[in-house]
């Protein structure tokens, strides 16, 4: 997180380069030839090089998600970004820079803007007199037909500069706004927006033009009216629900009016009433804050506003730190002093799903309660702190006689990091806690949020003391002391964010200290979710591997299903699945084309969870009856067999995403082959060791798997009075998955590895059966070409696998039990042989790596992988529907 930090403030200084590499890539564009100048989309290897500028305002994790994130809804959804006349007059070419970086990477952002210096300026030169009432500009006939010659030449302005860049823009002066009279009396020819038509913006997009509006309005009868282009831009985001609204300013923000810092965020759910309190919010302001608080009321919650200029929006939109002001409507927070006041039950859920203490079972939510009512019975006070929705909760306590209280437990959930509203709680302790002390361990990832909003730290055997308002070391040392009960004097806040926006509304004293900068200012996972349902059709659900997915799409905020085939099971309805009576069907691969004949219109994905060598008649039917299609129309197809594995025409992707996300994300081959459940674990357990390996040995992995992964056809291999007391194992050499390895890994490495295209890679794979029923043990024997430690291996793995959410990386063997009925894969215990001084096979044989690997054969081996890369590759967030756990259970020490 530390690094992340640094790599944030490095790229800060880099921003305004931006737009500049966005025009040379514009010229460059333009200068290939009319033919290509108006193309429909983005040149694929130009978007890559784009996409790798944006690197530099921002991690390539971050910029990632949120380009995932803008491309998971209709292009028409993306933004909505009202421009000031001001910003066309003086910073045309930055403006222009930044629109076409943004349709660069595929996006088309909406913009409506204003001309009101320009127009003030032509009627000054025609001696009209600039007239206002209640802030609204009085639009009589002359003030008119000057208003319409001014918007046609701003909006030409930037039409064409967008064009010189090797932008397709498409002028609308009008057609898009229906209104009546404001108050025709009052303010003459001033409209009300009654309608909009959306389909003259939709049909510019599906051209491949950025849209470009002026704020002028028709009456049905055809009478043009004045409309303020804020209100405009707003009544367009009522229609279209975008993720985001922007307002371009020169000022780059919303700014305090007594401390002058720039406002970073606002929850306008639990600061808006405070807000208007304040002073200095008077007229604009307060103005502006009214309407976009109405604004968000009738969005939904994943849509936010930001308040930004145009040089500083590539970092605002691709960057959890972002640049401007963000506006968003939040959760409201609590703080209570009493248990009955809150819902003990979702308060529960949440500790056991983020609290290390509660969650490894060291302590139980109700022996803790007990604790803090023992507190007061004794004349000490607790704190309770949360969300209306039990994402983020926090526990503060302070014994009798004291003065100093201890932060004992913050958590919260990957949303409220995401959504700030971790910093929000943190602001509720400090306004109610002018002295705070907590506990954090030293390995914690977080530390450099706690010390962000600490006045000093000390170090105290395996964890670091922070505090705040305290200047007697006595003090400090007393409270550590006299924690209560064998706990730390605070747990960790795991989910605790690197840091968020420098400055918000909800000052308190200290409050630039207190809401120091941070990296973490995104999305929730389930905001990407939002929209329309994804319709999946499963072709082969008696099998296991079925039976999770129907329990994982039924789980799933976007996917619904649409067809479950299955020949045994045919008219019988579906278990585990409450969002619909659905029965399943027996479709052939010819009924199966039928339907995928209309695209998406009827089926989003395809699921093909058949045996092996049986997929094909159904793939063919549907590129058959798809062939013809648009690309964005034709259905996914992800097939869970090998059959595709090994696909050498580059029209199917590997979908193992820690490894090969780069050809899932964006756009996509449509068609995936989901990897075998042995292959999966034993490349990310070789993976991170490629640079290192000896090109003269091979890998070795022994392989346990639990008797689900024989399938539900009766054999030997899956019958558990046979496996009782027994391991069985099978295919010792050429199993397929030895094979699926050795060929997945070679197209990950580098020509500099010792495996590579010209030198592939192969292992040696024995499998097992055991009897236990699901789960996945694997250990692997990796020969290096070099001697190395077992930390140096750690630090390699942790690395290597640094943001990944399926994969957990641990210093002690991970264990199967611990792993089964698990979403992730777990890699750890790290082993290498002592040293010595010997040579020959005795050397060659310390130089090697011995190391464990556990998943579920069922879920991240088969239907949890198949969830991700469908995710990824219908454009939403790659864990949406899939339960997280952020630690992984570790029985070993």
């Amino acid at each position: 997180m530390i690094r992340a930090s640094r790599f944030l403030k490095k790229g800060a200084g880099a921003i305004s380069r931006i737009p500049a590499a966005a025009s040379a890539f514009g010229h460059q564009h333009q200068n290939i030839g009319s033919a290509r100048l108006y193309q429909t989309g983005p040149d694929t290897s130009e978007k890559e090089t784009i996409v790798k500028l944006l690197y530099n305002i921002g991690s390539k994790k971050e910029v990632e998600q949120y380009l995932r994130h803008f491309s998971s809804v209709e292009s028409q959804k993306f933004a909505v970004i009202k421009v000031g006349g001001a910003v066309i007059s003086d910073d045309l070419a930055t403006l222009a820079s930044a629109l076409t970086f943004l349709n660069r990477v595929g996006l088309y952002p909406i913009v409506v803007h204003g001309a009101g210096p320009q127009l003030n300026k032509r009627l000054e030169a025609a001696n009209i007199e600039a007239r206002y009432e209640d802030g609204i500009r009085i639009t009589d006939g002359p003030t008119l037909a000057i208003a319409r010659e001014v918007f046609a030449s701003e909006n030409r302005k930037l039409v064409e500069a967008l064009e010189r860049l090797g932008t397709r823009a498409r002028p609308i002066t009008g057609g898009v706004f229906v209104a009546d009279y404001l108050d025709k009396e009052k303010y003459d020819r001033v409209g009300k927006i009654v309608r909009v038509n959306r389909e003259v913006v939709e049909s510019s997009i599906r051209a491949g033009c950025l849209p470009i509006l002026t704020s002028l309005a028709e009456t049905p009868e055809g009478q043009i009216l004045n409309v303020n282009a804020d209100i405009a831009a707003g009544e367009l985001a009522r229609v279209l629900e975008p993720l985001k609204i922007v307002y371009l300013n020169e000022k780059n923000g919303l700014y305090h009016g007594t401390t002058g810092k720039r406002i970073e965020v606002i929850h306008l759910d639990e600061e808006y009433e405070d807000l208007l309190k304040e002073p200095w919010v008077r007229y604009g302001t307060k103005l502006k804050l009214k309407e976009i608080k109405e604004l968000l009321d009738t969005l939904p919650r994943s849509s936010s506003v930001a308040i930004i200029s145009a040089e500083h929006l590539h970092k605002e939109l691709f960057t959890h730190s972002g640049a401007g002001t963000l506006i968003m409507r939040g959760h409201r927070l609590f703080s209570e002093q009493d248990l009955s006041k809150v819902d003990s039950d979702r308060l529960r859920a949440l500790l056991l799903e983020q609290d290390p203490a509660i969650k490894s079972g060291e302590s139980t939510a109700a022996s803790y309660w007990q604790e803090l009512a023992e507190l007061k019975k004794q004349g000490g006070q607790y704190w309770l702190y949360g969300d209306e929705p039990y994402q983020v909760a926090a526990v503060v306590t302070r014994k009798p006689n004291q003065s100093i209280s201890v932060l004992e437990k913050f958590v919260a959930t990957h949303s409220a990091v995401l959504n700030n509203i971790t910093d929000n709680a943190w602001k509720l302790i400090a306004r109610d806690h002018p002295q705070l002390v907590w506990r954090v361990p030293h390995t914690d990832d977080n530390l450099s949020w706690h010390f962000e909003r600490a006045d000093g730290s000390w170090a105290v055997g395996e964890d670091i003391v922070f505090w705040y308002g305290i200047e007697n070391w006595k003090e400090i040392s007393d409270a550590v002391a006299t924690k209560r009960g064998a706990g730390s004097a605070a747990a960790p806040a795991p989910a605790a964010p690197s840091g968020a926006r420098a400055y918000s509304t909800m000052a308190r004293r200290l409050a630039v200290r207190n809401a120091a900068p941070s990296t973490r200012r995104s999305y929730t996972t389930s905001s990407s979710a939002a929209g329309s349902p994804l319709r999946v059709g499963l072709i082969g659900a008696r099998g296991y591997t079925g039976r999770e997915l129907i329990r994982l799409i039924d789980g799933h905020p976007r996917f619904e299903l649409a067809y479950v085939s299955s020949r045994e099971l045919a008219g019988k309805p579906v278990p585990n699945y409450a969002k619909a009576q659905i029965d399943h069907v027996n479709l052939s691969a010819q009924e199966v084309g039928e339907i995928a004949k209309a695209g998406r219109e009827n089926v989003d994905v395809w699921i093909l969870a058949l045996p092996n060598g049986v997929a094909a008649p159904f793939v063919s039917a549907i590129d058959t009856a798809t062939t013809s299609l648009a690309a964005d129309q034709q259905p996914v197809v992800v097939d869970l067999s090998a059959d595709y594995r090994f696909d050498a025409t580059g029209r199917w992707a590997y979908g193992l995403p820690e490894l090969r996300r780069s050809e899932l994300v964006g756009p996509t081959t449509g068609r995936i082959a989901n990897p075998g459940c042995y292959a999966t674990g034993s490349q990310l357990g070789i993976a991170p060791l490629l640079p290192y390996l000896d090109a003269t040995r091979l890998p070795s992995v022994f392989g346990v798997s639990g008797y689900s992964g024989a399938g539900t056809k009766p054999s030997p291999k899956n019958d558990p009075a046979f496996l009782s007391d027994n391991l069985i194992p099978y295919a010792p050499v050429n199993h397929i998955h030895e094979r699926e390895i050795g060929h997945s890994l070679t197209h990950t490495t580098k020509p500099e590895y010792p495996f590579n295209s010209a030198n592939p890679l192969r292992v040696q794979f024995t499998p097992h059966v055991a009897p236990f029923f699901q789960g996945i043990g694997l250990t692997l024997h990796i020969p290096l070409r070099l001697s190395i430690t077992a930390k140096d291996v750690h630090e390699i793995f942790k690395e290597f696998y640094h943001g990944e959410r399926l994969v957990h990386v641990t210093e002690s063997a991970p264990l199967v039990r611990d792993n089964a009925g698990k979403h992730y894969a777990v890699v750890g215990g790290f082993a290498v042989p002592p040293q010595s001084d010997d040579t020959g096979s005795a050397s060659l044989a310390e130089r090697r790596v011995v190391l464990n690997v556990t998943l579920d054969n069922l879920l991240k081996g088969a239907a949890t992988q198949a969830i991700q890369n469908m995710n990824i590759a219908v454009g939403i967030d790659e864990y949406t529907g899939i339960p997280i756990q952020e630690q992984p259970t570790i029985s070993l020490s």
